[in-house]
């Protein structure tokens, strides 16, 4: 049965290999941080990790899921409304609240989940949503399992958005969908205008902030706390996998009635393992942290500034960011897969990114900037950058 489409595979593969744009994973033998070690034995300085806060790999998160291991166990064998439910569970999602400036959340395995389990239980064909071009695949894939009436609009076009709104009067309820920061490009949803058209048109708010929670505005609570509108938002969705310790969940913060709905309704939650305590735990800890000091944030910070201003003077093209995300533009999707393969050979690990992650013509090296590096790594990456640039005619010699 297997042989037609095993080799119409074989085929559909090998056409990606010729074509120089097989995915190869690269094996870590070496917890996450600024310096990794894969299994060549070579150690190399890693900006390609969402570790923004530099996290992943701290003490006391480590130590607090220890002792959580200890009081509540390894796994919880259960879904949440069953008997997968601890008392770490209910901390972590009122810190979380308090953190956003929200009323109540859920917690999911991953914001894959969040996403994805979030419109079907809230919205219906008589029901709109509204969403930014560029959004994550989650949240494509959440909008597809749900019945409501879809829009879409150019990436954080606020003209083309108001057009959509004009247009979605004619449906009961409009909700409005947007990254925080666009994990490709960088760049930061203006959440200001999108809440003014919200209330001129009478629509719900959702933004994912997994790119940006931790990361955007000067305390990290991402872009309510940039523009100012803490609280203006009904639905935050985010995850615990990249600023926030690294590890794995997901999570929806808003408004009380909805996160209840979503309790009652929402197949991801309903239907997923709970989270396990050592993840909650060290979830709770961090949150701690980040609400008793900014440190993190304010060295983060100025790592990307240093960044942009040390590539953009090599000469390389890049995108306007106001995240950790800078996006080194290449353009041509075999190239960045050579220039990739020639940064780490010379210490640096980052991964091209080339269609269908980004449009056709629009490949890219993403550097991800993380508060574990130093200024002395940013300018081995960039002196690496440099030198591979010309090699590959990049940069001119």
């Amino acid at each position: 049965m297997y042989g037609n489409f095993q080799q119409y595979l074989q085929e559909e593969i090998q056409k990606i290999k010729d074509a120089g744009l097989y995915k190869n994973e690269r094996i870590l033998v070496s917890p996450q941080g600024a310096k990794i070690k894969i299994n060549t034995g070579q150690e190399v300085l890693n900006f390609c990790a969402n570790n923004y806060l530099g996290l992943s790999n701290n003490k006391e998160l480590i130590d607090a899921a220890k002792k959580a291991l200890d009081s509540h166990g390894y796994g919880m064998s259960s879904v949440r409304f069953i008997c997968g439910t601890t008392d770490l569970h209910k901390i972590l999602e009122q810190k979380i609240a308090e953190f956003f400036g929200t009323e109540d959340t859920i917690l999911y395995a991953a914001c894959f989940d969040a996403n994805g389990g979030v419109f079907e239980p809230l919205f219906n064909e008589q029901d709109a949503i509204i969403s930014d071009a560029l959004n994550h695949a989650s949240i494509i894939d959440g909008v597809r399992l749900c019945k409501a009436v879809r829009y879409r609009y150019n990436n954080a076009d606020m003209n083309d958005l108001e057009q959509k709104l004009i247009e979605a009067q004619a449906q009961r309820f409009r909700i409005i969908v947007t990254d925080g920061v666009f994990s490709m490009d960088g760049n930061v949803a203006p959440m200001d205008k999108i809440i003014e058209l919200a209330e001129k048109y009478q629509a719900l708010v959702m933004v994912d902030e997994s790119h940006s929670a931790g990361v955007v505005g000067k305390t990290g609570r991402g872009v309510t706390e940039l523009y100012n509108c803490r609280g203006k938002v009904d639905i935050i969705t985010g995850t615990l996998g990249k600023a926030f310790g690294g590890a794995i969940g997901g999570f929806t913060t808003g408004r009380k009635e909805i996160i209840d709905m979503l309790r009652q309704r929402s197949r991801p939650y309903l239907f997923s393992n709970s989270l396990p305590p050592m993840v909650v735990a060290a979830g709770i800890k961090m949150f701690d942290m980040m609400a008793s000091t900014n440190v993190l944030q304010e060295k983060l910070h100025a790592n990307v500034n240093y960044f942009m201003n040390k590539i953009q003077q090599a000469g390389f093209d890049i995108k306007p960011t106001q995240s950790a995300i800078v996006a080194v533009m290449l353009y041509d999707a075999k190239l960045s897969q050579d220039f990739a393969a020639e940064l780490l050979n010379e210490g640096i690990y980052v991964i091209g990114f080339y269609y269908p992650v980004v449009p056709q013509g629009l490949a890219r090296i993403r550097v991800q900037l993380s508060a574990a590096h130093e200024f002395e790594h940013i300018d081995q990456c960039v002196e690496a950058f440099t030198k591979v640039g010309k090699k590959l005619g990049v940069l001119k010699n």
